[in-house]
């Protein structure tokens, strides 16, 4: 069987003397590895990069396969991220938290939005709010929504301020503010359209979805959740803007 799509490489690792395995996430196919012959090569080797966005043809005999890869550049944007610390922060917790999707299970929205996160990473300013976003919509696409939309104390759609740990639901200034010592901080960049993201509020949201990533996500699992978030959150609070 053959198929063609786009994707965007979240890993490579070597196969043999010459070749190499990638795992792509697909717009059409989802997250789906397959072998790339002579991924080793000088022609191949800045294609095979994380980060990068490539069109892609995999073949295989039958479908459970692993199957070959046949890759051409759309956007090797790998290079330049590589260079900037903070940006290939945010590239390895993109590609990490994209591993979490199940094998060959077709998430569109999650691949549009990493699409739309890696286009704009070249602007520390806009990225990191984007993440955010992404990680919520992670969150939700794999069952695990937060319901941002309302109280969970009185229904009010008016004046949210934090959401509840507990049940992953926004809570209202008032209703919360009694205990607002042990609920997060909900942004404003995640309550209202068009709102600005100062690094206070990103650094918000990334604690925000890192502890509900890892409460459903990484924990059953047994594995940490990415290091790189970390460093992301101390560099923001390190040059706020």
């Amino acid at each position: 069987m053959e198929w063609r799509d786009e994707g965007v490489i979240l890993s490579v690792r070597r196969h043999g003397e010459t070749g190499a395995i990638a795992e792509i996430l697909t717009a059409a196919h989802g997250r789906v590895m397959g072998l790339v012959r002579g991924g080793r090569s000088k022609r191949q080797r800045p294609v095979l990069q994380a980060g990068n966005a490539v069109q892609c043809v995999w073949r295989a005999r039958l479908e459970e396969q692993l199957g070959t890869y046949v890759l051409e550049p759309l956007n090797l944007r790998a290079g330049a991220i590589m260079e900037e610390p903070f940006r290939l922060a945010g590239l390895a917790t993109l590609t990490a938290l994209s591993q979490l999707l199940p094998e060959r299970e077709p998430h569109p929205r999650i691949y549009e939005a990493l699409r739309i996160v890696l286009d704009a990473i070249g602007d520390d300013a806009v990225w990191p709010a984007l993440l955010v976003r992404w990680e919520l919509g992670l969150l939700d696409e794999l069952g695990f929504g937060l319901d941002l939309a309302k109280c969970a104390a009185t229904g009010s759609r008016e004046h949210l301020a934090y959401v509840s740990p507990r049940s992953g639901k926004a809570v209202s200034a008032e209703a919360g503010s009694p205990f607002r010592g042990r609920l997060f901080g909900l942004p404003a960049f995640l309550r209202e359209a068009g709102a600005a993201a100062p690094s206070a509020d990103v650094i918000e949201g990334l604690k925000l979805a890192a502890y509900f990533l890892d409460r459903h996500l990484f924990e059953p699992r047994g594995v940490n959740f990415p290091e790189q978030q970390d460093w992301i959150i101390r560099k923001l609070a390190e040059t706020p803007h």
